[in-house]
């Protein structure tokens, strides 16, 4: 967690609103401590609470600017260790009045800021969306509350049963479901363990009831008058509160998870039709180009200019159509399976380097590094899932004006590779024919690595005015 805990300001406004939120919290500080002064209450007893709490303010605060944002503006799977604890720790905070509720109002909009500049290209991180969502609501719904002549059992349902109800809904859409769709299991056992937990919660919304039962408890202690007072009045009302969770969650939570997901899944579905559709129309492209070429007389005729550059001396010429020769058997012959050893791959993507290096060998300009493993094992891999991020790298890193570099990496650890790709940006002229030419485009390949190596794979791509990263790791398979 503390290594993706990076305090460094993308842009002025994150900027100013750090200075602003921080010049707020150490003006609420004084403030309270004046007030402290003015009653004659100053003291250690009575200032330490008060500096925990803007303490916890403050350190939540800085959590969701320089580890949430980030995380939830990646396009890769976001490092979220711990931010679903996060999040129940505000409002635990938020209850029990260590957290200032006007300050915990400014967290939930600072959490909706965060989930509406999300990057939504981003699928791996839909649980932490929702919750954040979900929980930022809940807040904001609640300190409204305070301001409307609403009864308490209403305030007491809005604290306690909707927090059940949101947090049964996450558990049956993003790991329920899941789960009992990977174990074929039907949709009896769905609402069999709903059943069971709704009862669960009904006993937890019981007890909760019967501490609040009789009494009047200051539940939430803002700065100013503003005040929470929950009384369930007696055992009837008690008995109310639980029904109104068990019908709750029984015939609204329980319902709406299994529509949303099913909806979900329906759309998941859909762009997996899609994208198989697109993959084999590229499919059938390539066996129809294929049956219009003579393979044996294609490659006699790179063998005889082969011997032709090396007899004229040509060795650079020599050396780039023998390896063009190979890239072409690739895609002839291997390039149409479902999957190819890792080392074939590796030497495909060595020989599209090095055509590119001959091509631009005569710029000093051009700074082109490679630190590609020599792999030889059992490992297998789709073919053409590394190989557009090199292109990308060529058609965008490239210019014969201005000073470019590109570096490729790649290492395999166990049955995991890492592959880098590190490239300066220009932009192409519009008389350039390379221009509008996509290839197999990124957007393919983060659809095809979704498909193929689901939960199997980091894809992270960072861009900036200058430069463009990428860092892919995936897990393979042994070739049996």
């Amino acid at each position: 967690m503390l290594k993706q805990f990076n305090l460094k300001f993308k842009d002025d406004a994150v900027r100013i609103e750090f200075w602003i939120a921080t010049g707020f919290i150490v003006a609420a500080v004084f403030i309270s401590i004046l007030d402290l002064v003015h009653q004659n209450q100053l003291s250690a007893e009575t200032l330490m609470p008060v500096l925990f709490s803007y303490l916890v303010t403050f350190t939540i605060y800085l959590l969701f600017c320089f580890y949430m944002a980030p995380a939830f503006e990646s396009e890769s799977k976001p490092p979220l260790q711990g931010f679903l604890f996060l999040l129940v720790f505000l409002a635990l905070g938020y209850l029990v009045g260590i957290i200032n509720i006007y300050f915990t109002a400014l967290l939930a909009l600072k959490l909706l800021y965060i989930y509406f500049n999300r990057n939504r290209q981003n699928n791996d991180g839909a649980l932490h969306s929702e919750a954040t969502l979900l929980t930022a609501s809940w807040i904001l719904i609640t300190v409204g509350l305070l301001y409307l002549s609403t009864p308490l059992m209403m305030r007491f349902y809005m604290l306690f049963v909707v927090p059940v109800a949101i947090s049964l809904y996450l558990y049956a859409v993003h790991v329920l479901l899941p789960t009992l769709k990977s174990r074929n299991r039907n949709i009896l056992f769905y609402f069999l363990h709903m059943f069971l937990f709704i009862l669960l919660s009904c006993i937890a919304v019981f007890l909760i009831s019967l501490s609040f039962n009789g009494t009047n408890r200051v539940l939430i202690r803002p700065m100013v008058n503003a005040v929470m007072i929950i009384n369930t009045g007696g055992e009837n009302n008690i008995q109310v509160l639980v029904i109104l969770n068990f019908f709750t969650q029984l015939f609204i939570v329980t319902p709406l998870a299994l529509g949303t997901y099913r909806r979900r899944n329906m759309k998941n579905q859909e762009e997996i039709k899609m994208l198989k559709t697109e993959l084999g129309q590229s499919d059938a492209n390539l066996n129809f180009l294929k049956s219009q070429i003579n393979p044996h007389f294609l490659f006699n005729a790179l063998n005889t200019l082969y011997g032709t550059a090396l007899q004229e001396q040509a060795a650079r010429t020599g050396e780039g159509i023998q390896k063009l020769g190979e890239m072409m058997r690739f895609m002839l012959e291997e390039n149409i399976k479902d999957t190819i050893t890792l080392s074939r791959d590796i030497e495909y993507l060595k020989n599209y380097i090095l055509l590119q290096k001959l091509r631009s060998a005569t710029s000093s300009s051009i700074a082109i590094e490679t630190d590609i493993e020599e792999y030889q094992g059992p490992l297998i891999i789709t073919p053409m899932l590394l190989i557009p991020f090199v292109e990308n790298a060529f058609k965008h890193g490239i210019s014969l004006q201005n000073p470019s570099h590109i570096k490729v990496a790649l290492q395999v650890e166990g049955s995991t590779v890492y592959f880098d790709v590190h490239n300066s940006i220009h932009s192409r002229p519009d008389n350039d024919p390379e221009k509008e030419r996509g290839g197999i485009g990124l957007e393919n390949v983060k659809q095809r690595l979704n498909l193929l190596y689901p939960n199997r794979h980091e894809l992270v791509m960072r861009e900036n005015a200058r430069e463009f990263f990428v860092h892919l790791s995936i897990q393979l398979a042994v070739n049996h």
